[in-house]
């Protein structure tokens, strides 16, 4: 099993793949605790992603609470190698790719 920040840099790189000219860069939890893992910016819209290394890893305090917050104002899902292609392509739906 990768390690999370493996499948950080990875998922990092593809997504750079898929949206070409997008912005991808990670935010900061010492900031705000509990906020997702990646931002990512493409054309008019933003994403954000909160990175497992699999389906049943412990959520940190408030990662639900923003994960939820954030989908509603844009999109925003925790994201692990189980459900990699399936949140990859509901956001390449709501980027229109």
């Amino acid at each position: 099993m990768k390690k999370e920040s493996t499948f950080q840099r990875n998922l990092r790189k593809e997504l750079k793949d898929i949206f070409p000219g997008c912005i991808v860069t990670k935010l900061d939890s010492g900031d705000i605790q509990g906020i997702p893992d990646l931002l990512i910016l493409f054309k008019d819209k933003w994403a954000t992603l909160e990175n497992k290394r699999y389906s049943n890893a412990k959520h940190q305090p408030n990662q639900d609470y923003y994960v939820d917050k954030m989908n509603k104002m844009s999109f925003s899902k925790f994201i692990y190698p189980e459900n990699k292609d399936s949140v990859l392509n509901e956001l390449k739906k709501y980027f229109k790719v």
